[in-house]
């Protein structure tokens, strides 16, 4: 029976997650239709249709060049996003635990925010030049002040009274913050780390398509040149589908692994 209990916990959660699919796939769907309405209102000039794009994808796919482009924009997006996530993550949860550290870092994370993304490229550009570093010096940029307001407002809204009393029981810090904090942390971070991700693929694109530094972003200035209107369009379906992935195979999942705790005080057979 113990063998058996965690494969059926993966198939619940798995019959669960195609279930609650069911809505975004709707969502989706209104999102293609408003499309073909635009289409159907400019012309394929302006607008490609979703059939045109989606048949330019395909054509995409099978360039052997278009894989290598794709691992390369991966890769950058991956870093920035690691690093971002990371430092920012920490930064903000040890903020939570200061007053003075939390008043004195958010006016600067504030000052960072109202710096646009493009105005980051131009400097990354000037610094590290045309090359791989200025696409994660900029997603790194963009992305952490959204993961340090996630670690700082995780730890700051903790509930004190439960810090209180499992400090009363003689519990060491690092256990109250993994049994009290951490919990409440990751509904939190989660929101913030799905921001951040989809942060990083659209500036390591746009950093790519400035800096022409090869990368979607590259594939993407040159179908630009080329007044190449159904690329542009496919390459940009393949970004979105990129984001989606990382968000509903990677992101999710971990959350809903990090979360399991709260089904326990849920009735049976109520889910969220």
């Amino acid at each position: 029976m113990r063998e058996v209990a965690p494969g059926l916990v993966f198939l619940g959660w798995l019959g669960r997650t195609i279930w609650s699919a069911w809505a975004g796939a709707a969502g989706l769907c209104c999102l293609t239709a408003a499309w073909q309405a635009g289409h159907e209102f400019y012309g394929s000039f302006i607008l490609p249709s979703p059939l045109e794009a989606l048949e330019a994808l395909a054509a995409l796919i099978r360039e052997p060049t278009f894989a290598e482009a794709a691992k390369e924009t991966a890769k950058r997006s991956a870093a920035g996003f690691v690093l971002a996530v990371g430092f920012g993550t920490i930064a903000g949860a040890i903020a939570g635990y200061s007053f003075a550290a939390m008043r004195l870092m958010r006016p600067i994370i504030t000052v960072v925010l109202g710096v646009p993304p493009i105005a980051w490229i131009v400097l990354a550009l000037v610094w590290f030049g045309s090359t791989g570093g200025s696409a994660i010096m900029t997603v790194v940029v963009a992305g952490l002040p959204i993961s340090f307001a996630g670690g700082l407002e995780g730890v700051v809204t903790r509930d004190r009274a439960l810090d209180a009393m499992a400090r009363s029981f003689g519990a060491s810090a690092w256990m109250r913050f993994r049994t009290v904090t951490a919990p409440h942390l990751v509904s939190y971070l989660f929101p913030a780390w799905t921001t951040t991700a989809g942060t990083a693929w659209k500036v390591t694109v746009m950093a790519e398509l400035l800096s022409n530094s090869g990368g979607i972003g590259g594939e993407l200035a040159t179908a630009r040149a080329l007044f190449d209107i159904p690329r542009v369009m496919a390459l940009i379906v393949a970004v979105v589908a990129c984001v989606l992935a990382t968000e509903y195979l990677l992101i999710h999942p971990l959350r809903d692994w990090l979360g399991r705790w709260r089904e326990a005080g849920l009735p049976w057979g109520v889910k969220r």
